[in-house]
């Protein structure tokens, strides 16, 4: 492979990675943050899996990525998607089984490359993927609920910053999703319906709730059935009041109980 040039955080397992091969049917979750994520958010849900005896790969893609290439129809999410997967032979983790731990769009989008290279580029086609948890996602192109992320990103900057990326964004993506919907449609289909009909058929697990002002519960719901009819293994866990990506700071026993069960059933091959 060649030189990893991603940021990602990397918790292995012990034994991981050794001559002696131990540790070789303990599973491998790579959580894909949501935009503007910090790693210290991240790592409580690592703990998560690393605390049952998982390697644990994090990742959050660039929210200027997200929102703004991404939304221009430009993939520039693609070559980190790669990159992730290369870590799994670079640290000797390839072998064992992968579980993907996705939050809210952002890690939608990595997610959907991630996919299509699995698909389509040899060595990655002999991963051993056991399964993919949804956490607040995915959810259909959304304007106002992307300014509200965009918003909660941008919290902590300068203003005439802040009003200028909300200026620059909205401008753009009114001129993409309504003035040119036909041609970008045709150029780049959305993530969302991208995964619709993905020829992914290991266990998926979504968790989301009524009250998400960002990731509207009905697509979840229907990505879920739409998914389900596919032949797919889906479960589908509504946490009712629980905000966007808030749903284990509520509910942290129930959440947790959720990924673990979720994790062994899909190592053993049960479906949820």
């Amino acid at each position: 492979m060649g030189a990893v040039r991603l940021e990602a955080a990397v918790e292995l397992a012990p034994g991981s990675g050794t001559e002696t091969g131990r540790g070789d049917g303990q599973p491998v979750v790579i959580l894909l943050g949501w935009a503007g994520c910090q790693d210290k958010y991240l790592a409580k849900y690592s703990a998560i899996y690393s605390q049952k005896g998982c390697s644990v790969i994090r990742y959050t893609a660039s929210w200027r990525m997200i929102f703004f290439s991404e939304t221009f129809g430009i993939r520039s999410l693609q070559t980190p998607a790669r990159q992730l997967l290369e870590l799994l032979f670079d640290y000797s983790i390839a072998n064992r089984p992968v579980l993907f731990h996705v939050f809210s769009n952002g890690g939608v989008m990595l997610y959907r490359y991630i996919l299509e290279a699995l698909h389509a580029h040899q060595p990655f086609k002999n991963l051993r993927v056991a399964g993919a948890i949804f956490d607040s996602a995915p959810g259909r192109r959304n304007l106002r609920g992307a300014l509200r992320a965009l918003a909660a990103v941008l919290a902590s900057t300068n203003v005439l910053l802040r009003y200028f990326l909300f200026l620059a964004f909205t401008t753009s993506a009114v001129a993409l999703r309504i003035l040119l919907y036909p041609l970008t449609r045709f150029l780049h289909e959305s993530h969302y319906d991208a995964l619709l009909s993905a020829p992914s058929r290991w266990p998926e697990l979504y968790l989301y709730s009524q009250a998400d002002a960002i990731i509207k519960a009905g697509d979840v719901k229907h990505m879920a059935e739409a998914r389900q009819q596919l032949g797919v293994p889906v479960k589908a866990v509504d946490f009712v009041d629980s905000a966007h990506v808030s749903h284990m700071r509520l509910y942290p026993t129930h959440y947790r109980h959720l990924c673990t069960t979720f994790l062994s059933d899909c190592v053993r091959g049960s479906p949820p």
